[in-house]
């Protein structure tokens, strides 16, 4: 009897430490143990190296128990004060090839925490997955006094697919604050991802500061206020109206941002977005348009029409001249500030977008392109891109920008940015360029992410599980090419740092997973259980996130003249309740088991999904005459 209650035990010890696994990105090796680590303040961290990023990352770790009420001691060289329980923190003599530069070793029992790793950076990443294995309490704003932190006992190996793991936040449709951007860049590097792309310019507003070129924060970092959605409901400044929202960085700001982003193992790209998409810096310097004409900052006003398959018309010019010198004179300007500003290798230079019919009315471009023999409007985007490379090529950096540079022929060195699916990515990856996947269908996170009765309808939907299932490298390409991918925030409908959070995650948890873990290591069902561990994260951090994948999935169709509804939820062991008869709460109508007909009347489907008698997420309600439409479609 005491045999088997021992057994018993031991299983049931077994099972919690391998609960404790919620770690995100999901670890190439996890090994649990019945052993079990208390981390108090009577803990030394031993630091068995000499290098310096190692000992700020270890003080940056340390600082983060101390806030908690943890405060353990920093010991250099192997000396430290007697403890029965020590993290030590040591780079490897000999080079592990298989870690790799960011890979990292982690090993928790009863006596202490061993974090090793090739190079700083594994380090750091290894600290960010054992505060994953912290309890979720840890990351209350309203606990920060804790005595002590018990650690499941493992043995962790693990190291990053891809090289670039990213995010970038769109800062010019809306301004968000260096505080902000650092909160931002703090939460994705919790999750391994390293690259952060910082849209800076567009026609809504010019964000970092150019000493030599003081009109673009002066007249572009500016534009009148205006609320609700983008579009034709947002009119035009009127005469003389002030420009009172914006803002911009200035450079000691800059600097400040990308120490900060730095010190957690992240690589900022700044984004300067030409020929197209340049309407605040021709507010500030119309001349460099083929018109010349006054420009005014958009407000997020309608200045276009779209026809559909990427076609479109600019019924303002947001495009600088590729014809004039003095536009080339302006970009060398403007990339020599950049480049001593951001230490990464790369700049982007967008390229996306380009409405090219100003080009194609102005005699002078014409006349242009006919002397240097250019046949037409691709072609000449393409000279002016190849010129763009060389003058970024000069300041020591590269070039990459979305895949519009494919057209009329790519830059020699410069990388691509696959946006509009992998097709680009595939053309470019074939000619022997370096490719971030960014295809919209996967990593556009300003897309819809749940039903449309609760959420803001943009143009498009991504699902969690949909951009979960994204796999950066096509099977005809080498993937030596493939630098890796990253999730895009545009801000039109994403005005303040909490919504941010909410449009960002979970599904930057999903981009972590995939840019980060083998692909064999990928499951659904295992990620979606650890995503809800991390709604407890970020509910107790008090931070935003979307829970919209606990909801109903709705889909409505014509059957005959029945309107009939299905209802699915990605979540496993989930029920879904509903009502058809004007009642409420859903639990309290009828466990859906199959589709079934919406019947005639003045009347809503009122659903909600279940688990454990628990109800998850929203309960959602849609009028059935927003479900004839869906059907419509």
């Amino acid at each position: 009897m005491k045999t088997k209650f021992i057994t018993l035990a031991i299983l049931i010890i077994l099972q919690v430490c391998e609960a404790q696994n919620n770690i995100i990105p999901v670890p190439v090796s996890y090994n649990a143990s019945s052993d079990v680590f208390e981390l108090n303040s009577q803990v030394n961290l031993s630091l068995n190296t000499n290098d310096s990023q190692v000992k700020k990352y270890s003080e940056i770790f340390i600082n983060l128990l101390a806030e908690k009420g943890i405060h353990v001691s920093l010991n250099e060289n192997e000396s430290h004060k007697k403890s029965n329980k020590t993290i030590i923190v040591e780079l490897f003599k000999s080079f592990k090839s298989e870690l790799g530069l960011e890979g990292y070793k982690l090993e928790v029992n009863s006596s202490s925490i061993k974090l090793s790793a090739n190079q700083s950076t594994g380090i750091f990443n290894g600290f960010q997955t054992l505060r994953q294995l912290f309890p979720v309490e840890f990351e209350s704003n309203h606990n920060q006094h804790l005595d002590h932190i018990k650690i499941k006992g493992c043995k962790i190996i693990d190291y990053p697919r891809f090289k670039w793991r990213g995010l970038m936040l769109d800062v010019s449709r809306h301004f968000f604050t260096v505080d902000e951007v650092k909160a931002y860049i703090d939460k994705m590097s919790q999750f391994k991802l390293n690259v952060f792309h910082w849209h800076l310019t567009d026609d809504e507003g010019w964000r970092v500061e150019i000493k030599s070129l003081p009109k673009l924060t002066e007249v572009g970092a500016w534009r009148v206020e205006r609320y609700g959605s983008f579009g034709k409901d947002r009119p035009y400044p009127l005469p003389n109206e002030e420009t009172t929202y914006g803002g911009f960085y200035t450079q000691e700001q800059i600097k400040d941002v990308v120490k900060y982003a730095s010190e957690r193992n992240i690589t900022i790209v700044p984004e300067i977005d030409m020929p197209g998409h340049s309407m605040a810096a021709l507010a500030a310097y119309p001349e460099l348009s083929t018109k010349k004409e006054a420009k005014f900052v958009s407000p997020g006003a309608k200045f276009s029409e779209w026809y559909g398959n990427g076609k479109f018309k600019m019924l303002i010019e947001n495009t600088l001249n590729p014809t004039d010198e003095k536009v080339y004179n302006f970009i060398e300007k403007v990339f020599s500030e950049i480049a001593e500003l951001f230490p990464g290798d790369y700049i982007h230079m967008g390229g996306d977008e380009c409405y090219k019919g100003y080009w194609e009315e102005d005699t002078l471009v014409q006349k242009f392109m006919k002397t240097n023999n250019i046949k037409d409007a691709h072609e000449l985007q393409s000279y002016f891109v190849k010129r763009v490379e060389k003058i970024i090529s000069s300041k020591g950096k590269k070039l990459i920008g979305w895949d519009e540079i494919l057209e009329g022929g790519l830059a020699e060195s410069a990388a691509v940015m696959s946006w509009r699916g992998m097709k680009g990515g595939i053309e470019a990856a074939k000619m022997g360029h370096q490719v971030v996947m960014s295809p919209s269908t996967y990593a556009y996170l300003d897309y819809t992410q749940g039903d449309y009765s609760v959420e803001n309808k943009v143009y498009a939907s991504l699902s969690l599980e949909t951009c979960y299932s994204f796999e950066p490298v096509p099977a005809d390409v080498d993937p030596k090419y493939i630098l890796g991918g990253q999730g895009n925030l545009w801000a039109e409908k994403v005005p303040s740092i909490p919504f941010a959070f909410y449009m960002t995650y979970p599904r930057a948890l999903a981009l972590s997973e995939t840019l980060w873990s083998p692909k064999e290591n990928k499951d659904w069902n295992s990620f979606i259980g650890r995503v809800e561990n991390q709604f407890e994260r970020f509910d107790m951090a008090d931070l935003n996130i979307s829970k919209a994948v606990l909801e109903p999935i709705i889909k409505v169709f014509k059957d005959g003249n029945k309107l009939m509804c299905e209802l699915k939820n990605s979540v496993p062991n989930t029920e879904i309740y509903y009502t058809i008869n004007n009642t409420y709460p859903a639990k309290f109508g009828v466990k859906y088991t199959a589709p079934f007909e919406i019947p005639q009347g003045d009347l809503s489907l009122i659903s909600q999904t279940y688990k454990n008698g628990k109800a998850l997420g929203r309960e959602l309600k849609i009028h059935r005459t927003e479900l004839e439409k869906r059907a419509g479609k």
